[in-house]
């Protein structure tokens, strides 16, 4: 089998910041090929077409009133998956993995509606837990502290295996949207 690659998103309102610093340490921790795009600098179609080459997406996104960014919302609705006419998938039969970054622990479980969208809208294989980073895991802004950078190479380290059977298993690849 080729390399793996891994396309992370970052769907905060800036570049740079904390959920890109948990993304790129899931994406380090994979050991694949990996690119980071910000949704803020990037357009959709650049960031779909980049789904559509990579064998696993990580998406990353603060979170604000409770969920993910709005950004990230309108990407994914700008993203084909298969159905109605459309004449793409691009995350169909993919694995991925969510970071999603919060001031404080009380909104770890936004991940869910995210992860619920992946998985049933688009088919996606979702790892599982998804990582969730508070204030309390970064040293500054750019720097997780040992523990989070442990968990996120973790994270990364599990994407890559999720992939790993998702590649090498054609009923996995090849289940469809619920809808």
């Amino acid at each position: 089998m080729s390399e793996l690659t891994v396309v992370g998103v970052v769907g905060g309102p800036e570049a740079g910041g904390r959920t890109t610093t948990a993304v790129s340490a899931v994406l380090d921790g994979t050991g694949a090929k990996a690119t980071l795009l910000e949704l803020s600098e990037t357009s959709h179609a650049e960031i779909v077409d980049a789904f559509s080459h990579a064998d696993a997406v990580v998406l990353g996104s603060p979170i604000y009133r409770a969920s993910h960014t709005a950004s990230l919302k309108a990407l994914l609705e700008a993203t084909e998956r298969g159905k109605w006419g459309e004449k793409t998938a691009p995350l169909q039969g993919k694995a991925a993995a969510i970071v999603l970054t919060g001031a404080t622990g009380h909104h770890f479980l936004a991940q869910n509606d995210l992860r619920n969208v992946l998985a049933s809208f688009f088919a996606v294989q979702v790892l599982s837990p998804g990582l969730y980073l508070d204030h309390g895991g970064y040293v500054d802004r750019n720097t997780l502290t040992d523990e989070s950078t442990a968990i996120a190479h973790a994270h990364g380290a599990a994407l890559a295996d999720l992939t790993t059977a998702v590649r090498g298993s054609e009923a996995l690849r090849n289940l469809g949207p619920v809808i």
